[in-house]
């Protein structure tokens, strides 16, 4: 059994939406007697990768734990709060 909608297929309407992408964009804000308690922004794009590389996105290209990346980036941290220990350490002797 095989559904249409307005003559395309659900595989047609996915290619279309991938191919030439979709926003959603919404925000949420809750007050009480005039003060902003909480605001929610929601932002969703839905395309392709060609189609998002185009647009200028590429966040996953900087997420260290998509590219591999988080150890390496655990150790820099710990080496820079060793040197910056140090470092406080130094400034503290030179200014007793």
């Amino acid at each position: 059994m095989q559904h249409a909608i307005g003559g395309s297929s659900l595989a047609d309407i996915l290619e279309r939406i991938l191919d030439k992408g979709i926003v959603v964009a919404g925000d949420i804000s809750i007050s009480l007697v005039g003060v902003e308690l909480l605001t929610i922004r929601v932002r969703l794009v839905v395309a392709s990768v060609d189609r998002a590389l185009e647009m200028g996105i590429r966040w996953w290209e900087a997420d260290a734990a998509l590219t591999g990346q988080t150890n390496k980036l655990q150790t820099e941290n710990a080496m820079l709060a060793e040197r910056v220990a140090l470092l406080e350490k130094r400034l503290a002797g030179v200014g007793a």
